[in-house]
C-alpha cells in the first residue's frame, strides 16, 4: 500500500515538473468528499512555481515561502469551520457545526483564500489561478467579503494573510529600503556584499560568489540570495530571538589542519558517489519533491481527514520557512567558505581524486582547480547547512504532530533519470525507502556532504536549529488550533 501511494504521487511530481497542461482528470474533484489542496491547489500551483522560481538550490527560501502562504490561507480559510480555531491573520468566528458535516465548505474557502495570495505572490500566472477556480466551478470575479458564507470568509482570510504578508521584510513587491522606482521584487535591500569577488578569493575563510551558466555561453556571478531573509517577520517565535548555530572552527583557514581535513572529506564523499547517492541528493535538493511530496505520503498513509491534512501540511510549512530565518541570519553571521573555493585554495592545479563530472565517474588526475559539486552550489553562504536545517525541521514537526517517527515513503527512480547525469543514472532501476522521519532527515543532511556543496559541521549546526524551531513551531500551531491566543 505504501509503494504504491509513494508512487502515485512521484508521478504527479514528474508531471509537475513536465507540464503546466492537467487533464480533467486530475483537475476534476468532488467539493463535498474531497480535498481541494491536494486536488485543485497543489496540482495548479506547483507548475507556476518550477516555472517562476527554482525548487532546488538557491531558490529554496522563496518556496518555502509560497508554500507557507499558501498553507496559512487554508489555516485561515477553515478556522471557521473547527470547533476551535483562530486564524493566524484573522478571527472569523465560528460557523454552524452542519457546514462541517462535509468538506464543500471548506474546501470553496480553501480556494478562494488560495486565489488571494497567488494573485499576490505570482501575479504573472493570473489566468491560470482564474481557470484554478473556473475548473472547480467557481466565480474567480466574486469579492465577497463576509462571515458567513465559504467565498466570503476565504476571501477575507486570504486578503489578511496578504496585507500582512506583502511587507514582512522579504521584499516581495520591491519596494523596501525606499525603492520608489524600478521595484526588483525578493532583491537585497540591506547592507551585504561579499568580501570576496567570483574572480579572487582574497579572504579563504569567508565565502565566494561561484560563476555559473546553463552551458549557453552565458555566465553569471552569483548573489546572496534574499540575503534579507534574515529580517523576514517568523510565524512562530520573536523576530529578534537568536537561534545560534557554534562557531565553525574548521571553516578558519588559520585553523589550517581542520581547514584541509574537511575539504578532503568532501573530496572523499565525491570520490565515492554511489548511485543511489547521487538521486537521493538529487531528491533532496528539490524541496518540493522531498518535503512537500514527503508530508503528501505521511497524510495519505495515516488517513488524515482534510482539516488534520491542513493542521499538519501548514506546521511543517512553518516549521521550515521560520527555520529558513534564523539560518539565514547565521550564514550571514558567519559568511563561510564553501567547499568549491577551500579545495581549489588548497589544492591549486595539483590533482585530486573524485567525481569527474557528468559521465565521467571517478577521477585520479582533476586538477583541483577543475573541481565542481554533484551538485550546482547554492548562491549563499555555507554554514550551517539549509536543506538539513529544512529536513530537520520537516521530520521534527513530522514526529510532534504523528506521535511517533514511522514513515515509510518509498521513492522509485529509473534507469537514467538523473538530472545531473541524464540517460546513464542510476544504471538500473532502484528504490529508496524511508522507514522512519529519523532516517530522512539523516539522508537528507548528508547528501549535502555527497553532493560536494557543505562540509561535515554545516549538517549538525543546521539540523539543530530546525529541530528546535520544530518544537516552537508545534507549540504555536496547536494554540491556534486549540483557541489559546493572547
Amino acid at each position: 500500500m505504501f509503494l504504491q501511494q509513494t508512487k502515485y504521487y512521484f508521478k504527479i511530481s514528474v508531471l509537475l515538473m513536465c507540464t503546466a497542461t492537467f487533464s480533467a482528470e486530475l483537475r476534476a474533484m468532488d467539493l463535498d468528499n474531497g480535498n481541494a489542496g491536494i486536488e485543485i491547489i497543489i496540482p495548479n500551483a506547483i507548475p507556476a512555481i518550477f516555472q517562476t522560481l527554482s525548487p532546488s538550490g538557491g531558490d529554496a527560501p522563496l518556496v518555502l515561502r509560497a508554500t507557507t502562504l499558501i498553507t496559512n490561507s487554508w489555516f485561515d480559510a477553515i478556522a471557521p469551520y473547527h470547533p476551535t480555531a483562530i486564524g493566524i491573520y484573522s478571527d472569523l468566528g465560528r460557523r454552524p457545526a452542519s457546514e462541517s458535516a462535509n468538506n464543500y465548505h471548506m474546501n470553496v474557502a480553501m480556494i478562494y483564500s488560495s486565489y488571494r495570495i497567488l494573485n499576490s505572490l505570482l501575479p504573472q500566472h493570473a489566468q491560470s489561478w482564474r481557470d484554478m477556480l473556473v475548473s472547480a466551478g467557481l466565480d474567480p470575479d466574486d469579492n465577497q467579503q463576509n462571515t458567513e458564507t465559504p467565498i466570503g470568509i476565504g476571501n477575507m482570510a486570504g486578503n489578511a494573510i496578504v496585507t500582512v504578508r506583502e511587507h514582512d521584510g522579504m521584499n516581495q513587491l520591491g519596494d523596501e529600503g525606499g525603492q520608489k522606482y524600478n521595484q526588483k521584487p525578493y532583491s537585497n535591500y540591506t547592507d551585504y556584499s561579499p568580501v570576496n569577488s567570483a574572480y579572487k578569493l582574497k579572504r579563504p575563510s569567508r565565502w565566494q560568489p561561484a560563476i555559473t551558466t546553463t552551458g549557453g555561453g552565458l555566465f553569471k556571478a552569483q548573489q546572496f540570495v534574499t540575503a534579507q531573509l534574515g529580517r523576514t517577520m517568523p510565524y512562530s517565535y520573536n523576530k529578534f530571538r537568536r537561534f545560534r548555530a557554534p562557531f565553525p572552527q574548521s571553516s578558519q583557514v588559520k585553523n589550517f589542519a581542520a581547514y584541509k581535513q574537511q575539504a578532503d572529506d568532501v573530496l572523499t564523499a565525491s570520490a565515492s558517489l554511489t548511485d543511489e547517492q547521487k538521486m537521493i541528493a538529487e531528491l533532496f535538493d528539490n524541496k518540493i519533491n522531498s518535503l512537500g511530496f514527503s508530508a503528501l505520503f505521511a497524510s495519505q498513509s495515516n488517513g488524515m481527514s482534510l482539516t488534520e491534512f491542513v493542521h499538519y501540511d501548514f506546521l511543517t510549512n512553518v516549521a521550515a520557512f521560520d527555520t529558513a530565518i534564523a539560518i539565514w541570519k547565521e550564514k550571514r553571521r558567519y559568511d563561510a567558505v564553501r567547499p568549491f573555493s577551500a579545495i581549489e585554495y588548497i589544492y591549486g592545479d595539483n590533482e585530486v581524486t573524485s567525481w569527474g563530472g557528468a559521465g565521467k565517474g571517478t577521477v585520479n588526475d582533476m586538477p583541483a582547480s577543475q573541481w565542481n559539486s554533484y551538485l550546482g552550489v547554492a548562491d549563499h553562504p555555507e554554514y550551517p547547512s539549509a536543506s538539513a536545517s529544512f529536513c530537520a525541521a520537516h521530520a521534527e514537526a513530522s514526529r510532534l504532530y504523528l506521535g511517533n517517527d514511522s514513515f515509510g515513503w518509498s521513492v522509485p527512480f529509473a534507469k537514467g533519470s538523473s538530472l545531473v547525469e541524464p540517460g546513464i543514472t542510476p544504471a538500473n532501476d532502484i528504490n529508496v525507502s524511508w522507514y522512519t522521519w529519523t532516517a530522512f532527515e539523516q539522508d537528507c543532511g548528508q547528501s549535502r556532504l555527497w553532493a560536494g556543496v557543505h562540509f561535515p559541521a554545516s549538517i549538525p549546526a543546521g539540523k539543530d536549529i530546525g529541530h528546535e524551531i520544530a518544537g516552537i513551531a508545534f507549540e504555536f500551531v496547536n494554540k491556534h488550533i486549540n483557541g489559546n491566543v493572547d
